[in-house]
């Protein structure tokens, strides 16, 4: 592909202020994870993301490309896999690399109609070529890697409502039976991995409705799945089928809260912390009131449950970082030029006291054309390449560009749009307007 282009996209569920989400969503959703990985044998942060051929049409393609650090270039964009007239970002991927190097991609699917799609780069570290090893019903896939075992992949499938599935392969071509580990009319999860141990937590969907998405789950297993338990250790049954179960960490439904879940980390001892969005209503605008952040930790044998920011869309999606010093947030919490649509402006926050209070440190864009949404957090994230997104007009169909930031969040960079070079340095953004 001769440039970056992302796809637009709109859900189509309008109210007074415009759609439930829509925009530039070639980084959607949180539920796809990892969608960056830096591989440091190598020097390069590989990448997936959302594309289209044209500017003006909206067909999905899979991509994949990689930032060089070396060289601080990009190369042209690959299609990894056409969705044939798809034009619905829920099917992007996402990316995994194995111990041997290889370059994983798992596409998802989107119920019973869509399969999802398992690919495998034909040489280590390289974006060129890809053979197709699996298609099965995979809905937002999130694969990790293990260092002996192969793949550990936490999905969701449409057996009754979202419910949730794992997993397991050692060499991702041949796959255990799938086994359901929530379904109490529909889930959202996020995930993440450290060491042996991974945790997942998720929301549930009261009827099967995602618009009253709320209350707070978290379970860990250290065995693969062969177990799993609440982060206290405690040992559950699977599925879980009971809305008021061992897992449950907060009952957002009792606060009339839904609960959008944006990422899950560790801190330094190990212990997870989710990244969530709370609001009032499904549809946007201002009559329900702002949109909360908040940070929930588990810390001493307890969960501690600490305010952000607020910000004024369901969808206004960042990522949480986990530094020696200090943790980091980096989000659209900043209205946009399409003030009550999906993303705003990105926005670093930082705090030095685990949570507790957080300052906002500076914009990392402003005065922009389309508003930026889903800020994504690299696995083992380089300094040069700390979060990557794309931007949209969330009102009308419009270019999507994507983007990335440094580590400090004062500097960001545009991927090239158009490319008339194998590989070209991305432009960096001088907070003008950007065309």
């Amino acid at each position: 592909m001769d440039g970056y282009k992302g796809i637009w996209f709109t859900l189509g569920q309008f109210s007074e202020y415009g759609d439930k989400y829509s925009g530039g969503l070639g980084t959607y959703t949180a539920n796809h994870l990892p969608v960056a990985i830096y591989a440091p044998p190598v020097q390069k942060t590989f990448f997936v993301y959302g594309g289209t051929r044209h500017q003006d049409e909206r067909h999905l393609l899979i991509m994949i490309s990689y930032f060089d650090h070396r060289k601080k270039k990009v190369p042209k964009p690959v299609i990894v896999c056409d969705k044939m007239g798809v034009d619905d970002p829920h099917d992007n991927a996402s990316l995994s690399i194995d111990k041997y190097g290889y370059v994983w991609i798992f596409v998802s699917g989107r119920g019973k109609v869509r399969p999802g799609l398992i690919f495998k780069s034909k040489q280590p570290y390289t974006i060129d070529a890809f053979e197709q090893v699996r298609e099965a019903e995979i809905t937002y896939p999130q694969p990790w890697a293990t260092e002996a075992n192969g793949f550990l992949l936490l999905f969701t499938k449409y057996t009754n409502g979202r419910e949730l599935y794992w997993s397991t392969s050692s060499d991702g071509k041949t796959w255990a039976p799938d086994q359901k580990l929530a379904g109490m009319g529909g889930h959202y999860q996020i995930t993440n991995m450290r060491d042996n141990t991974l945790v997942t937590a998720f929301n549930y969907h009261p009827g099967g409705n995602v618009d009253q998405r709320t209350n707070l789950y978290v379970v860990k297993t250290n065995d693969r799945g062969k177990t799993w338990q609440t982060v206290g250790g405690e040992v559950l049954k699977t599925p879980l089928s009971d809305t008021y179960n061992k897992a449950l960490v907060k009952d957002y439904a009792v606060e009339a809260k839904l609960v959008y879940l944006n990422d899950l980390n560790f801190d330094l001892r190990g212990n997870p912390i989710i990244l969530a969005v709370l609001g009032k209503s499904a549809k946007p605008g201002p009559q329900s009131g702002q949109r909360e952040w908040v940070v929930i930790h588990w810390k001493d044998t307890h969960w501690e449950f600490h305010k952000v920011c607020e910000s004024t869309h369901n969808y206004d999606m960042g990522s949480l970082y986990i530094e020696p010093k200090l943790w980091r947030i980096i989000g659209p919490t900043t209205a946009g030029p399409q003030q009550y649509g999906t993303g705003g402006e990105m926005v670093l926050w930082e705090s030095s006291d685990e949570g507790k209070t957080w300052t906002k440190i500076r914009n990392l864009t402003s005065n922009s054309l389309r508003n930026h949404a889903y800020a994504r957090r690299p696995l083992y994230a380089h300094p040069n390449f700390y979060a990557f997104w794309a931007d949209g007009d969330a009102n009308q169909f419009s270019i999507s560009k994507l983007y990335f930031s440094n580590q400090k969040a004062n500097k960001v960079w545009v991927l090239p749009f158009e490319m008339d070079k194998a590989l070209m340095k991305p432009t960096r953004l001088r907070n003008e307007k950007i065309k």
